[in-house]
């Protein structure tokens, strides 16, 4: 039986024990608890608090946060953390995360409170960051331990946390060291002690042969049970990231409200378009407006895919296991078709391997759909009526966009989702500075068509907002750019952008506060396989692994020439399967899929926002009630099953080695009714 549901079994029994009368007594037993599906979070304000705050807070866990810098905060009392609702004693919260051990003094009035709150109900407790002594299970680090930075250590999951909440783990966990010139990270790791089982260790220097001490594990005494962590973290840091899963399902037992899964989807833009290409010598994109002798086209040599560029996409994909989503712009293959004797080897290759991606309309010919562009000034502007007006892009004229190009893919016998879309360079929507509204003849015009998902910049955009009656899906841009086919003009893009003026560079790392200049400008033969291409899927990485579904965004120009993207997405899929189990794999949602999930995050969050949400478990019963047209994310173990009106079923899809969903109650019922496992 899987762990967690061993688990949730042997805390049914736990709390059907703590209200057994004692041998003799003739009175009935009284009833088992309810124990709220709701996580205690008490803040010192520190990193590692704030790390499990929001990862809670990410995956939809209910939580109420106690900031014990807050003079008027709640005291931490028996009121405080427990009632009777109709005769049954209430526990309020699954479990308690304390910045350490004795978070209130080991001997305040609330720091009793709570350990007898912990024994009586069974309740979890998570020990955020603390030092490895005896109080927590473990010896001092000078009896056969470690102190110091962590930085590039690699860590292994033991057997038992792989049989226990990390079973989603596989490989070592090898803890960030992005700057050897800074500690990143700080621990302290001691060899355990009775009662405390290791999840997560390290080798120590100097020891026996085979010797370790531990990171993370759970010290059972005194009828509690902690999960006591001995390293410094934030939220971003990849060590967390990989680990905060595991912390959660030990917190709630593997019963909690939300999901998480990781999610990576990689939009490939300007499919069938000519993308122009950096100029070395000017510093500039011939083309761009900004650059001297742009006039908007793509310059005399612009970079496109060929039709061996094609066939090795296709075969990368079966050999990597992972599928592209093609943003394609029909009407501009139709155009290099006209321009180049009637023939397209490219278009011809990518239609016939069509079955073997994902397709998104891009618009025919990928016009700026915003306001019409004054070019006559640097940066662009919105042109003008005589009145004053903002010049608009018609409705007319964006409808026909999308509609001609859906209608390409259909004759081409490409499977396309109407519902879909991205416009060129996400126009149409606001753009900042010089168009700070929509179109608004975009809302419109995406009615006309039936979409219902149009993509926006998450580096502009990061929050999903309606357009009409479509809404936004934002899409992460990777730092890999559209002006590039080889790696040394990316390397020298690169310097250009993130170097400083004394160094040739442009300066805007300089000026902009959130970025940060190259101590020296890369070697532009090596620049992008030594520095650009780790860092860039680091970035991918720390997105796949914080539950966030929107996608990424390239462009057909890096899949050409030296095929730049490839070394990116090989490091990522291979670092991700490097650490995850088999039982973890990356979920590559559509468009639309996106829009969905962000969709119902946010009407899910609204509802916790405004109390609206009722979640409990008695012994082996889970109940959720939230507002109606709300459906709810739901973790629980293997072998639950849902209530139907007649019967039930198995729940949820299975992840991580548990099980999970978004659900609603089924027709005639008012709540969300699951079973767990007995056995």
């Amino acid at each position: 039986m899987p762990r967690t549901a061993r688990t949730a079994t042997l805390v049914a029994a736990a709390l059907l024990a703590t209200v057994v009368p004692s041998a003799g007594a003739s009175a009935a037993a009284p009833p088992v608890p309810r124990v709220d599906l709701t996580v205690l979070v008490v803040d010192d304000g520190g990193s590692a608090v704030e790390a499990i705050t929001a990862e809670l807070r990410s995956t939809g866990v209910p939580y109420r946060r106690v900031d014990l810098a807050d003079s008027s905060r709640p005291v931490i009392d028996a009121a405080f953390l427990s009632d009777t609702v109709s005769g049954r004693p209430r526990a309020k919260y699954q479990g308690v995360v304390l910045p350490h051990e004795s978070a209130f003094g080991p001997d305040s009035a609330e720091q009793a409170a709570l350990v007898s709150y912990e024994r009586t109900f069974g309740i979890p407790q998570v020990d955020a960051y603390t030092w490895s002594h005896p109080g927590v299970g473990l010896d001092y680090t000078n009896e056969g331990g470690f102190s110091g930075p962590l930085d590039g250590a690699s860590a292994g999951i033991t057997a038992a946390g792989k049989a226990g909440p990390f079973g989603y783990l596989d490989g070592p966990l090898t803890f960030e060291d992005n700057d050897p010139s800074i500690s990143e990270s700080y621990g302290y790791a001691g060899r355990p002690r009775e009662g405390f089982t290791s999840y997560l260790d390290i080798p120590v220097e100097g020891g026996a042969d085979g010797a370790r001490a531990s990171l993370i594990g759970e010290y059972a005494h005194d009828g509690r049970r902690e999960l006591v962590v001995t390293f410094a973290y934030n939220q971003y840091q990849r060590q967390f990231r990989a680990l905060s899963r595991g912390i959660v399902a030990w917190l709630t037992q593997g019963i909690h409200l939300g999901q998480n899964r990781n999610y990576f989807s990689v939009h490939v833009d300007d499919v069938f378009a000519p993308d122009a290409r950096w100029d070395t010598d000017r510093n500039c994109t011939p083309g761009d407006f900004d650059c001297p002798g742009g006039d908007g086209e793509a310059g005399e040599a612009p970079i496109r895919m060929t039709a061996d560029d094609a066939t090795y996409a296709a075969a990368w994909q079966k050999s990597a296991g992972f599928t592209m989503d093609m943003v394609y712009n029909g009407g501009q293959g139709e155009q290099w078709k006209t321009e180049h004797g009637g023939t397209d080897p490219l278009a011809t290759r990518l239609i016939a391997d069509r079955a073997q991606y994902r397709w998104i309309n891009h618009t025919y010919t990928h016009p700026f759909l915003g306001c019409v562009q004054n070019t006559a000034t640097v940066p662009w502007q919105c042109a003008k009526t005589a009145a004053g007006a903002t010049r608009w892009t018609s409705r007319s004229t964006i409808s026909g966009q999308i509609r001609d190009n859906h209608n390409w893919a259909v004759a081409k016998g490409i499977s396309v989702d109407r519902t879909e879309l991205v416009t060129g360079e996400h126009s149409g929507l606001r753009t900042g500075p010089q168009q700070p509204v929509d179109n608004p003849n975009l809302a419109g015009a995406l009615s006309d068509n039936g979409v219902r998902w149009i993509a926006s910049d998450n580096s502009r955009e990061p929050q999903q907002r309606a357009v009409g009656a479509a809404k936004t899906v934002p899409r992460h841009p990777m730092n890999v750019y559209y002006n590039v086919g080889t790696a040394a003009e990316m390397a020298d893009e690169y310097n250009w952008v993130y170097t400083s003026r004394a160094d040739g560079g442009s300066g805007i790392c300089e000026s902009n506060p959130a970025s940060t200049c190259l101590p020296a400008p890369l070697d532009t033969a090596t620049g992008y396989a030594t520095h650009i291409v780790p860092q860039e899927a680091r970035t991918a990485l720390s997105h796949v692994v914080a539950n966030d579904p929107r996608p990424h965004y390239v462009h057909q120009s890096n899949l050409a020439e030296d095929r730049i993207l490839y070394p990116v997405l090989d490091r990522v899929l291979a670092d991700y399967r490097g650490l995850f189990a088999d039982n973890t794999p990356l979920v590559t949602p559509r468009q639309r899929e996106v829009g969905v999930e962000l969709d119902r995050r946010a009407a899910w969050d609204r509802a916790l926002a405004a109390g609206q949400v009722t979640a409990y478990r008695i012994g082996t019963a889970v109940t959720v009630k939230a507002p109606s047209g709300v459906t709810a994310p739901m973790t629980v173990p293997e072998g639950t099953r849902k209530q139907l009106v007649l019967g039930t079923e198995v729940f949820g899809t299975p992840y991580a080695g548990a099980r999970s969903a978004w659900t609603a109650p089924e027709v005639l019922q008012s709540a969300i009714t699951l079973k767990l496992p007995t056995a």
